[in-house]
């Protein structure tokens, strides 16, 4: 038997094709994950009786070597079989006779799928949240180095007052911390164990389900069993919200770095590492990497609302629907882990021209400071902004660190602190190593 559910009547092909589609491919990165549920699975089988302690043991081993086989890309998923829960248990009941029938007792594939994403989803998570921490800390190592580096500020494009590149970095570093909650609710949404939920309706079994969470490493379990059925597609579109946001951020970070590194500004230079060339200019070096996460946080944010599309409409339950949330939230998520990680390499290969920096800032970026001179002096604010507009255009200082340094108040360029977001990002980190810690001790 390929498909298990099938009872020996031919399917036609057309509807083969479709139903299968993409889940052969996608669901190789999930057979490690279905196999560590499996175990868990069949060691609570074990536990009421189901499965002899001789059978449990088998199980696990051949589980074992499945998921060694998938890792080494030499597992396979037949079109036939549809998916890899299909193609587990079929080499179960080759390999191990009645064990590997009674593997399934108790649960559905709704079961399996639903465990195996939010297995390796709070794992992608981890990942993602890594990375988060990794550019921020990069951004707040450069934003120290360049707190003094006078830059233009802008707004609209145009220039506003001046600045610093410090000031800048430090921005963005904050703003990535800033989604650090989302992810880690999104973390702990998935840290549910859904096992045991059936089609939704619960087994006629004395099952232990708590057992099976605890074996899995799960924070706890997600106890009503119609509720574990009508999440699937919920918990993939908050995961692709919160990895939405962080890759957002990237997005607008890189088109300020692909501006600041055109040849008319030039503030900062990519590396030859992490630029392409032209195949027909042979002056050109190109950030296509940045242009890519920024086109990539584009779809991630389409992949969220694809997911949204899907499930929104269904009513309580599984419906086949929800197969297709499976490659958006599958390839939305691994998209950002890359992009991250990509994203480090981009700022560890970025020189700052200082002189340029400074170079650009225009003169009527002092406009401003020049209006807040006349406020110190007890000038009315709105009396100080027409004397200052209708007389001759305003300037910077003799230098545009004169400006910026005058706005000393907390977070501005002139009072730029690091501390408060060096402490976010230790104590992000150090749940995180807690986190990761934990998932790395449940093991097959």
């Amino acid at each position: 038997m390929s498909r298990l559910w099938d009872r020996g009547e031919p399917l036609d092909r057309a509807v083969l094709r479709l139903t299968v589609g993409r889940d052969p491919e996608l669901d190789l990165r999930l057979v490690p994950w279905d196999c560590l549920a499996s175990v868990g699975w069949a060691e609570m089988l074990a536990g009421i009786g189901v499965l002899t302690d001789e059978e449990q043991a088998a199980l696990r081993r051949e589980l074992g070597a499945i998921a060694a086989d998938a890792r080494a890309g030499v597992f396979g998923i037949e079109p036939e079989q549809e998916d890899g829960h299909t193609a587990i248990e079929n080499r179960l009941r080759e390999r191990l006779g009645e064990a590997g029938d009674k593997i399934h007792t108790g649960r559905s594939r709704n079961d399996q799928v639903l465990a195996a994403l939010r297995l390796w989803g709070r794992s992608a998570l981890l990942d993602q949240l890594d990375g988060v921490g990794a550019v921020a800390g990069r951004l707040l190592e450069l934003a120290d180095s360049h707190r003094q580096t006078s830059l233009p500020g802008y707004t609209h494009t145009r220039q506003a007052m001046t600045t610093t590149l410090g000031h800048h970095f430090a921005a963005w570093a904050d703003n990535l911390l800033d989604s650090w909650p989302w992810l880690r609710t999104a973390f702990e949404h998935l840290d549910r164990s859904p096992l045991g939920a059936g089609s939704g309706f619960g087994t006629a079994l004395p099952l232990d389900r708590e057992r099976v969470a605890k074996r899995l490493g799960f924070a706890g379990l997600q106890v009503n069993t119609l509720a574990v059925q009508n999440d699937r597609g919920k918990s993939e579109y908050l995961a692709l919200a919160a990895a939405a946001a962080v890759a957002t951020d990237l997005g607008r970070l890189a088109t300020d770095l692909i501006w600041y590194s055109s040849d008319e500004l030039g503030f900062v230079r990519l590396g030859p590492s992490i630029t392409t060339g032209s195949s027909i200019m042979p002056q050109k070096r190109n950030p296509d990497v940045l242009e890519l996460i920024r086109a990539g946080a584009a779809r991630l944010r389409a992949r969220q609302a694809e997911v949204g599309a899907v499930y929104g409409p269904l009513p309580a339950g599984y419906q086949r629907d929800l197969q297709l949330t499976k490659e958006p939230f599958l390839e939305g998520m691994q998209s950002l882990i890359d992009m991250l990680r990509a994203f480090v390499a981009v700022l560890e290969n970025l020189d700052v021209d200082v002189e340029r920096c400074r170079q650009a800032v225009l003169p009527a970026t002092g406009a401003t400071d020049a209006v807040y001179r006349r406020v110190a002096d007890g000038v009315p604010f709105r009396q100080a902004y027409r004397e200052a507009a209708a007389g001759e255009a305003p300037t910077t200082d003799s230098e545009p660190a004169d400006g910026w340094r005058s706005r000393s108040h907390a977070g501005a360029p002139g009072g730029l602190s690091l501390d408060e977001p060096r402490r976010r990002l230790t104590a992000a980190r150090d749940w995180l190593e807690k986190q990761r810690e934990a998932i790395d001790a449940v093991t097959l």
